[in-house]
């Protein structure tokens, strides 16, 4: 049963992204409940409150149909849409959140004239789990404050870093929320405030950060109670299917859950990188600065060593890759510390229950011989991932005075791992 706001009321679905982190396969897409991902995300709206409008954004390389199709596949959702006289409409997507949640929001200016209260959500479509009393707690925040978003307490106490990689500030974690979505605004004023943000050209992935930024308003956004339970699908072992509330059989032939009942589980990975060799840059293996005339040309400190064993890791994971993580055009990569994207990596691999089974590691460099500097790259390799020295070799090699490599011009870097749980 659907309940009335006084307010005018739209959703926004956000279902542009890649689902690169997921494997490439459109996640909202995937089969669930009666439905879709996708489906069942927006049921759980249609279910809760009445919808003046619902505008969904699909990915520029995919189409309207499919992502109608895919919203439609829940009968109940047809149904709802129908019987509560919700508008329904689709807005491409840009090249990142913060451009599809504007396309859609300037979809339903255009339909939204003479309202006098509005209110807006925008949801990610791969976060079907959120339940009645966020989306209805939510809905009455926006309406008394302008802006609302369900937060959570993080569990674990929580560090500020520098790029280095060490702590800068000891932060209270009574004082912290980890915030999910539905996020809920007036919205003339977050479609100002997204207007004015598009215009600085920063991509922002929160919009509650535009809003607090861009909006003329001065009112604050109102944090409401969020819930563990209310999770985003990211990687594929989010897809479990023991939860009750994803009746899902997964078919993923590298789902946790298939391994069951055979023993321990293993993943293999493997990780490349190639860097040429310049001068004014240092050369950096493994977290090891090692004298040279000349180093690794890279958008990042270059250290091909580390970024092979990145991509293995994150390979053997199925979580993504070192670019979907770190995209080379975001410029606060440039020059970042390979210890660092390694170490974010590695804690969101071991998140997933992973530990490091070894690493089996190859180097290709012709000048200067890498075998001295072996012993100190294994362990602050080691450290890194905090594992046993004993888990990580690297092998040399050089190109025979061929190519680039045996002409000094590169340095090329291999890694095998495995990893159990």
């Amino acid at each position: 049963m659907t309940t009335r706001n006084d307010a005018a009321l739209a959703l926004v679905i956000v279902a542009a992204g890649s689902s690169t982190r997921f494997g490439g396969k459109k996640k909202e897409y995937l089969p669930m409940g009666d439905g879709t991902v996708l489906s069942e995300a927006a049921r759980a709206f249609l279910d809760c409150v009445a919808l003046d409008i619902l505008a969904v954004a699909y990915p520029t390389s995919g189409d309207a149909e499919k992502c109608r199709a895919a919203l439609l596949s829940d009968p109940s959702v047809k149904k709802s849409v129908r019987g509560n006289g919700t508008k329904l409409i689709f807005a491409e997507g840009g090249k990142t959140r913060q451009d599809s949640v504007l396309n859609a929001l300037e979809k339903i200016g255009g339909i939204w004239k003479n309202e006098s209260k509005k209110i807006v959500l925008i949801h990610d479509g791969a976060r079907p789990f959120v339940s009645r009393s966020i989306i209805e707690e939510t809905v009455r925040a926006a309406a008394e404050f302008g802006a609302a978003v369900p937060g959570i307490e993080p569990t674990d106490t929580q560090k500020e870093i520098d790029g280095a990689g060490f702590i800068k500030k000891h932060l209270v974690r009574s004082n912290l929320r980890a915030v999910q979505t539905p996020q809920g605004f007036s919205f003339p004023e977050i479609l100002e405030a997204h207007r004015k943000a598009r215009e600085i050209g920063k991509n922002f992935t929160d919009d509650t950060e535009i809003w607090d930024l861009f909006s003329d308003s001065g009112r604050r956004v109102k944090v409401v109670p969020g819930d563990a339970e209310n999770r985003k699908i990211t990687y594929r072992s989010d897809f479990s299917a023991e939860n009750p509330k994803n009746p899902v059989k997964n078919s993923m032939e590298d789902s946790a859950e298939n391994q069951k009942g055979c023993g321990n589980a293993i993943r293999t990975g493997l990780g490349y990188d190639k860097h040429l060799l310049v001068t004014g840059r240092k050369l950096v293996l493994g977290g090891v600065s090692i004298p040279s005339e000349r180093g690794e040309a890279g958008h990042s400190d270059g250290d091909a060593l580390l970024h092979a064993i990145t991509d293995a890791i994150l390979g053997a994971s199925a979580l993504g890759d070192i670019g979907s993580y770190f995209p080379p055009e975001e410029p606060k990569w440039k020059d970042a510390d390979s210890k660092t994207l390694l170490a974010r990596c590695w804690s969101d691999v071991r998140k997933k229950g992973w530990k490091i089974g070894n690493l089996d590691c190859v180097v290709a460099l012709e000048k200067p011989k890498f075998l001295p500097h072996r012993q100190e790259v294994r362990e602050s390799i080691a450290k890194i991932l905090g594992c046993e020295t004993e888990k990580i070799f690297v092998k040399a090699k050089t190109g025979e005075g061929t190519g680039e490599i045996g002409e000094g011009r590169a340095v090329e870097a291999w890694c095998v791992c495995l990893l159990e749980r």
